[in-house]
């Protein structure tokens, strides 16, 4: 039985003091034996991860801490970049990697995601490796063939024993801001693919373990239709995370 995992991405919000605020909510609204069923992640922007790592750790509970991205060199000359050394020192347990707005905006690749998993695992992280397909990709009918691309990418040179600890998360990009949203079934289809290629790769025990994750605007509203389905493992979370009980009743849909 796989655990849920439900992943809260702030994005390029909430200041320190904003973030502090919003993580005593959530630590507050937090139930400890709700870790049985559910992982719960708060991945933050930067400056606010040693806050928030801070604010769980001191009141003891149990919500792990994500970057939103990382770049797989220990160190060197790359300005404006932050290492995986750096964000495990400060107490990350996870870490986004191949984000849609990641790779449209700033041209990330499937192999600079796939360097990044390799070193995330290498360090004793775990990457939220984000796949998805844009709305031509969609309209085309070839959003299988590229998400499972992107899965076999961002896996390569991966074993088997390191891939099962990996979290994917599929976001259909032309679902978020288009106007059109992403069916329970729809996200399934995809969700499967994804595990069917992992399947493919590693073989049925890694693709039963391997958790995937649902991207494209879970709320508390759709939330239930979503967890039900036999292949969407939780939820990465973009504007319901940004409230503290908006996120606990996503939490609480997984218990």
């Amino acid at each position: 039985m796989r655990k849920y995992v439900m992943a809260g991405n702030w994005k390029m919000n909430n200041t320190i003091a904003e973030g502090v605020q919003l993580a005593q909510e959530l630590s507050n609204n937090y139930e400890n034996d709700w870790a049985d069923k559910v992982e719960v992640v708060t991945c933050t922007p930067y400056v606010d991860l040693k806050p928030v790592v801070e604010v769980f750790d001191f009141d003891k509970c149990n919500i792990g801490v994500g970057a939103q991205n990382c770049y797989f060199e220990p160190s060197g000359a790359f300005t404006g970049e932050i290492s995986i050394p750096m964000i495990k020192e400060i107490g990350c347990s996870h870490c986004i990697i191949g984000h849609s707005e990641r790779r449209e905006i700033f041209g990330e690749t499937n192999e600079m995601v796939n360097k990044k998993a390799q070193a995330l695992i290498e360090g004793g992280i775990t990457p939220i490796i984000c796949v998805g397909e844009s709305l031509s990709v969609r309209d085309d009918g070839k959003y299988d063939e590229f998400v499972r691309d992107q899965v076999k990418a961002a896996f390569a040179g991966i074993d088997a024993a390191d891939a099962e600890n990996c979290i994917v998360a599929y976001e259909p990009i032309w679902a978020i801001g288009t106007g059109r949203t992403a069916s329970p079934e729809q996200a399934e289809e995809v969700c499967a693919a994804v595990r069917d290629e992992i399947k493919n790769i590693y073989g049925e025990s890694v693709a039963q373990n391997i958790r995937v994750l649902y991207g494209g605007s879970m709320k508390p509203e759709n939330a239930e239709g979503l967890l039900a389905k036999e292949n969407i493992d939780g939820g990465l979370i973009g504007g319901a995370a940004l409230k503290a009980d908006s996120f606990t009743d996503l939490i609480k849909a997984c218990l």
